[in-house]
Parts: C-alpha cells; sequence; structure tokens
C-alpha cells in the first residue's frame, strides 16, 4: 500500500466536500460589495435561485445545518418579511436574468405555515424571471411537517421534486440519531407524496447510526424501496462540534465518537457503504456519487441546463450562499442556538437596502477557481473532463495544477479515459477523503481559525 493510499485510508470520512471553499472559510468582506457590479460581469441566463428556510420542528442530533428549532411564533412571519424585502432588492441588481433552477432548502421549509408559503412562492415567481411550471423545482421537506394541503400548494406552484429525510426505519435508529419518528409518520409522508404525483421523490438514509448492523441497514434499503424513490442518497454519520450527538459526546466520551464507534464496536460506515450500494446497483439504480443513487430514466421537466462550474447561484435568505465566478458570499454560519437565532434575528431587521450588497464571504483567485473546478467535478460521474478544464483555464493542465490527480491516477483511485478523469469503484468509496485533500493550503488555514458558535 502506498502512502497515499494509507494516508487516504486511515481518515477515510474526512469531510463532505459538498462545496468550494467550505463556509468556514468565510469572513467578514473589507467593504460590502454592490451586488450590481458584482453580478454585471457574470453569465446571468441559466442562474440556480435557492431560498433558505431556517426552521424545523426538532433539530437533529447529527444537523449541522444553519437552522434554528421551534422559533418563537413571530419569527417566521419576520422572516418571511425580510425574504419579500430582500428579493425584491436582489432582482433588481441582477438586471436581466434567467433562472433555470429552483430550491427551497433549509431547515425545513414545510415547516412554515400555508400562507408564508405561498407568500414566498408568489413572490420568487414575481420578482425573479423564473416560470415554475417549466423550471426544475425541489423543496425539502420532514415528515413531521408536511400535509396533504402544503404539498397539493407546492405541486400547483409547479415543485416536481420533494426532498425527504428518513434517515432509517428502524424507530431505535432514529431515536440514537436523537430524532424521535414513528414510523406510521414516516410511511404517511411518504404515500403523501406518491399520491401527489410528484415526478422525482428524494428519499435520504444515514449510516454508521450506533448499533446499526449490515442487516438493520438492509432493512431500511428494503422499506425505502416500496416507494420506488427516483433518487436515494445515502449519507455517512459524522458527529461535528456544538450538533446535539457533538454535545453528548462531549459531555460523555466514548459515547458517540467522531467515528462512531460505541460501546466498543468498530467503525462500520464502510462496510455499510458497500452493503448500501450493492443493494441499490442490484435493484437498478444508477450511482452518481458516493452519496447519490439515481433510477435511470427517472421522469423530470426538460428544461435549460444549468451548470454548477459554468453557472451563478443566487442565494436568498439567512444562511444562503451566493457564487459568482470571483466571489462566494452569504450570511455568517453558526450552529449553536443562540449564535443562529442571534443571525436569523439580525437578519429579519434589516433594511432594504442592506440587501443591495455582499458584506461577508471568501474571493476566489485563479487557484481557488481550479481547486473549485476539480472537486465540484471528481466527485461526482462521469468526472473532471480536462478538455474543460483547459478551456475554462487556458494554459492550464490539471493533472501539473493540482498534483494529487496525477497520484490518485497512480493508485487506481482515477482512471483516465478520452480526457475523463472519473475515480474508480474504490476512489469513489473514499471521496470523503479525498475531497479534504484536495483543499488548498490557504484555504485550510482559514478553516482551521474558524471559530464556531
Amino acid at each position: 500500500m502506498t502512502s497515499l493510499t494509507a494516508r487516504l485510508l486511515s481518515a477515510p470520512y474526512s469531510a463532505y466536500s459538498y462545496s468550494y471553499p467550505h463556509k468556514t472559510a468565510y469572513r467578514p468582506l473589507p467593504v460590502p460589495l454592490r451586488l450590481g457590479p458584482l453580478w454585471e460581469p457574470e453569465k446571468r441566463d441559466a442562474l440556480f435561485l435557492y431560498l433558505h428556510i431556517p426552521f424545523c420542528e426538532m433539530r437533529c442530533g447529527f444537523c449541522n445545518l444553519f437552522t434554528l428549532a421551534k422559533p418563537n411564533a413571530a419569527l417566521p412571519d419576520r422572516y418571511v418579511a425580510a425574504l419579500l424585502r430582500q428579493m425584491q432588492v436582489v432582482a433588481a441588481e441582477l438586471g436581466s436574468h434567467r433562472i433555470v433552477r429552483f430550491a427551497m432548502g433549509g431547515g425545513t421549509p414545510t415547516y412554515l405555515s400555508m400562507t408564508q408559503l405561498a407568500t414566498l412562492l408568489g413572490g420568487v415567481q414575481r420578482h425573479f424571471n423564473l416560470n415554475m411550471a417549466m423550471t426544475p423545482t425541489s423543496v425539502e421537506v420532514s415528515p413531521e411537517t408536511l400535509t396533504a394541503e402544503k404539498l397539493s400548494l407546492l405541486k400547483q406552484a409547479g415543485v416536481d421534486r420533494v426532498s425527504i429525510g428518513i434517515q432509517s426505519f428502524l424507530e431505535s435508529e432514529t431515536d440514537a440519531l436523537i430524532r424521535p419518528q414513528p414510523n406510521r409518520v414516516a410511511a404517511g409522508a411518504l404515500d403523501l407524496i406518491r399520491e401527489q404525483g410528484m415526478s422525482t421523490l428524494n428519499l435520504d438514509l444515514i449510516y454508521g447510526i450506533p448499533h446499526q448492523t449490515p442487516r438493520s441497514f438492509q432493512v431500511s434499503l428494503q422499506q425505502a424501496l416500496r416507494w420506488w424513490p427516483e433518487e436515494i442518497y445515502l449519507y455517512p454519520l459524522y458527529v461535528r462540534d456544538l450538533t446535539g450527538l457533538g454535545v453528548i459526546q462531549t459531555r460523555t466520551p466514548g459515547r458517540y465518537p467522531t467515528f462512531v464507534v460505541h460501546q466498543g464496536e468498530a467503525d462500520r460506515r464502510a462496510q455499510l457503504y458497500q452493503v448500501g450500494r450493492d443493494t441499490l446497483l442490484a435493484a437498478g439504480y444508477e450511482q452518481v456519487s458516493m452519496r447519490m443513487f439515481k433510477r435511470p430514466n427517472a421522469p423530470g421537466k426538460a428544461a435549460p441546463v444549468y451548470c454548477c462550474q459554468e453557472d451563478g447561484m443566487v442565494g436568498l435568505g439567512s444562511g444562503a450562499r451566493s457564487y459568482t465566478r470571483l466571489l462566494h458570499y452569504s450570511t455568517e454560519y453558526a450552529v449553536g442556538r443562540q449564535s443562529t437565532r442571534d443571525i436569523i434575528e439580525h437578519f429579519c431587521e434589516r433594511p432594504a437596502d442592506w440587501f443591495q450588497s455582499a458584506h461577508y464571504g471568501i474571493a476566489l483567485d485563479e487557484v481557488e477557481r481550479k481547486r473549485r473546478f476539480v472537486i465540484q467535478s471528481l466527485l461526482i460521474k462521469p468526472g473532471l473532463s480536462l478538455a474543460a478544464y483547459r478551456q475554462r483555464f487556458p494554459g492550464g493542465d490539471a493533472l501539473i495544477d493540482v498534483p494529487l490527480l496525477a497520484d490518485l491516477l497512480a493508485e487506481g483511485l482515477a482512471q483516465l479515459q478520452d480526457d475523463l478523469l472519473g475515480l474508480t469503484e474504490r476512489g469513489l468509496a473514499l471521496s470523503d477523503s479525498i475531497g479534504p485533500a484536495l483543499i488548498s493550503e490557504p484555504v485550510q488555514e482559514r478553516m482551521r481559525q474558524y471559530a464556531l458558535a
């Protein structure tokens, strides 16, 4: 075994590289940057619009997302009012544009009332160049907050994809995640989604739960397949600082260690990943990434293509990120309840003109833009197009600019076919160590210095 493979295998579950740079690399900008000039040189005919709802019925023990459980009764209304102010200002700053993807996430958008949801959906379509009936539109829901009325409202507005976190169909396992969830509630929510006829159902499961075994994980997988989801995501459990499980780990060392050993159990995530992968492939799913499995030929709207490498993202709401080529920006980030609540309160108090500028984020030089291109491409099938890289960065050579790629090739963790560099089956399984290994040293240093609140 070579030194690189040994290093990756020593920490196969380091972090999920779903964005780059990570939000812990963001900082207050020296001077607020007006959005109009920031977006003016950008390609704006194929934008992703994301709306963040930072509220939940409960906070799951593993969750480190920007969300607040059971806010005071007045806060959601104040938040919706602030979002409407932000929509009007941001749409004006963008100028001529077209939205080709729209998503509402959180948190849990369906935590909001029918009136609040309808107000936001109407506001988005009023202020932005977005035809939801023709645009792929996704909303995250939870079993506890989904109703037939809310689902009907979403469907009528044009939502065609619903993503639901079930995590496990065994109540002993959801209890271990600090997510009490009766199976009848989970099954009822899934039945509602199928009855409503949403074209895409995405279902999330977690592996690595304390006391979970290959057999118990297989039970959850088979239960999930009863609803034949168009997409299934399999997430390895992480125990992070300030989450419910993280607090328990701090107070009771050894109960929920970072690598999920529980009362002497070995870390089974690699074994459980293989069980999940094999089960879904045998059921006819295609693997898109370490986490995502998709039914081939699943229905969906015919719409303009959005490419995260080439097209921008506009984030609305406290906690939402926006991406231009040269700057990624957002509001501040927190996990702890008090800090999260403070950030949301500040967002709700902002006057309209505050939303005209970016205040917090990170500028991307060419080195970081190259790193982002590599990470965002390599960890998803079919992989990194070296030709697209050269076109995006004239004179650049990914194998030289990012030396780790050549090492992955040499060690059989990646393969090169017709100018396409993709991870092998073994490399894909190590995505959560390969992704972090590709982070530049300056970004790693900023992440190390970040004080999470």
